[in-house]
This record gives C-alpha cells, structure tokens and sequence, in this order.
C-alpha cells in the first residue's frame, strides 16, 4: 500500500464528532459499536461483520474483557486473535446485549453486527457504511480502513509507555509480519525532530 494512497488516521476530537453524529442515526447503538469495533479494537470490515456474540462473551453469557476473534473470522488462516476490550466499547455492547436478549431469537452464534432483515452483514456492507458515514460528515481520504490505521497508530505511541514493543501491535493488529504493522503506522514529524534534538 503506498504512503499517499493509505486511509487517513482521525484525531480524537473527528472520532468524538463520528460518534456524536451517529446519535441521530437509525440504529445508533449498532453503528457507534461498528465504528468502536474499527477504531478501539482494530478490526478489519471482514471482522467486524464475522464478529459472533460468543466471541464478546464470556462463559456466563455476559461481555467479557477481551474479543476472542478466530481464524474463521479474519482475513487469513492463524489472524485469529484476543483482543483486550476497551471499556467504551464493553459499555456499548453491554447495552447492545441486552436489546439482543429481548428477542427471542438470540443466540451466542449469531452476529453482533446485523441488518435490518438479516442476521449476517457482509464485510462489503461495513466498508459501505463507513464510506457513506465520511461522506455524510465531509472526512475526505478516509475509508473503512481508517479507524484500524487510527487504532495501531495510537497503539504504537503509547506501548512503549505500557512496557511493551511493536512486537505486541503487531499481534493486537492480527498480522503475521512486523513490516506490515509499520506500513500502517502514520509518521510524525514533529516527533521526529523532537527525537533528533535528543541525540
């Protein structure tokens, strides 16, 4: 993926305003728990739309602290990974949970993310949506890929301060090689010159 091509990464303050404009969406609590999903866990379009109840839950049926994400769910054959849960995104799907188990049709097999008709979305459906979403709000260069790009490259700046490497980016992002990881992290030049100033 070239530099100039690569999804743009958003600031706190756009992620704040995507889900502030969400509020007034059809179905609210699903689109901030797709855009959370993107920007707090990382997940891939494909992911998103594979995600299952029973890989959020824990054994007592309630949302765990992390995201079990299998092979079967993610791009390729051993991306399969667990994920710690952010707590804004346990929140939203605590509340999601619970309207779920209302119906009488739930169950741990069935997707978190669903359409209107449907149980299962396609992972074509979850790019649409966050390509409709940047459009509505006026984000150009973004697409579903940003809020991944966003994810890793706010993971990379602060593992070190958590006692971890990118070794550990690398496994949170599913990938199999660290020069992966380091394509999708966006440069900081300002820190840069920060850096040299240090020597």
């Amino acid at each position: 993926m070239a530099i100039g091509k690569q999804a743009k990464v958003l600031t706190d303050k756009q992620q704040h305003l995507i889900l502030t404009h969400l509020d007034n969406s059809r179905y609210p609590l699903r689109n901030k728990i797709i855009v959370l999903l993107s920007f707090k866990a990382g997940l891939r379009a494909k992911e998103i739309a594979n995600l299952t109840w029973e890989m959020v839950c824990d054994s007592a049926g309630n949302i765990g602290n992390s995201l079990n994400l299998t092979n079967k769910a993610c791009k390729g054959q051993h991306s399969g990974r667990i994920i710690p849960m952010h707590t804004e995104l346990k929140h939203f799907l605590s509340l999601y949970l619970n309207e779920a188990k209302e119906k009488t049709y739930f169950d741990l097999e069935k997707n978190v993310i669903g359409s209107e008709r449907n149980n299962h979305v396609s992972a074509q459906m979850i790019v649409n949506f966050f390509q409709n979403l940047y459009k509505t709000i006026g984000f150009s260069g973004c697409s579903s890929h940003s809020g991944r790009r966003t994810f890793i490259t706010n993971a990379a700046k602060i593992i070190g301060q958590a006692g971890g490497t990118l070794n550990d980016v690398k496994l949170l992002a599913g990938h199999s090689s660290l020069n992966t990881t380091q394509r999708y992290i966006e440069y900081n030049t300002e820190a840069q010159k920060r850096i040299i100033e240090k020597i």
